[in-house]
């Protein structure tokens, strides 16, 4: 690997690495408060607390409608937006913002399958020593979904490591940016060769992580 290679690869992994944790940290900022609302106002047979019929139904809509829009299209009609909050459309800063607003959805869902899994004999029983709904969502429902809330954030960060190479297609930067600008149009297969053995490896570094916190969660209940 010559040293021109090797320094645009470890600034563009460096790219891709702060884009994803980054809007990994803003799409469980969106999506968490999201998901559980979903979770708490549907009804009680699906193990609602709060059952809101109507709130459900528009924030499911909601979710639905933004999980639909492909990624390349979300991006484009959201650079005024990335503009307005980051200064500029291109870029690591701009991606943020369309990842982390393509990612919510996705993570809302995460979310309200992840507390539909907790026991509802364990939420009964905290009802019945006296506990608030805020106290329920908090102190029950949430620890007792970790486990599977964690492989769903690994699942998040993974999609996020897909969308974050597609950006590349627009002048996201990163890995993708990199593939597409040396690799493609340049025609050096090298460059290609070299991002995407990287997102492999990220990916299932990721991907083993997540599994071992998960297992690990399972073990200590």
């Amino acid at each position: 690997m010559n040293q021109q290679l090797m320094n645009l690869v470890m600034k563009a992994t460096g790219e891709t690495l702060t884009m994803v944790s980054l809007s990994t940290l803003f799409s469980l900022l969106l999506g968490l408060p999201v998901g559980v609302l979903l979770h708490v106002t549907s009804s009680e047979e699906q193990g609602g607390i709060i059952s809101n019929p109507v709130l459900n139904s528009v924030l499911g809509r909601i979710v639905n409608v933004l999980r639909s829009f492909p990624f390349i299209i979300l991006m484009i009609l959201l650079i005024p937006l990335s503009r307005a909050i980051v200064g500029t459309s291109i870029g690591t800063k701009a991606t943020i913002v369309p990842l982390s607003i393509a990612a919510a959805p996705f993570v809302a869902r995460i979310i309200e399958s992840a507390l539909k899994e907790v026991d509802p004999g364990v939420i009964q029983a905290a009802r019945a020593m006296g506990s608030t709904n805020w106290q329920i969502i908090i102190k029950v429902m949430i620890p007792e979904a970790m486990p599977a809330l964690v492989s769903g954030i690994t699942l998040t960060i993974i999609n996020l490591i897909g969308y974050s190479a597609m950006a590349g297609a627009i002048g996201g930067g990163g890995l993708g940016d990199l593939a597409i600008r040396y690799g493609y149009q340049r025609f050096r297969p090298e460059y290609m060769i070299c991002c995407v053995v990287i997102i492999l490896v990220l990916v299932e570094v990721i991907q083993v992580i997540g599994n071992k916190i998960a297992g690990k969660m399972l073990a200590r209940r």
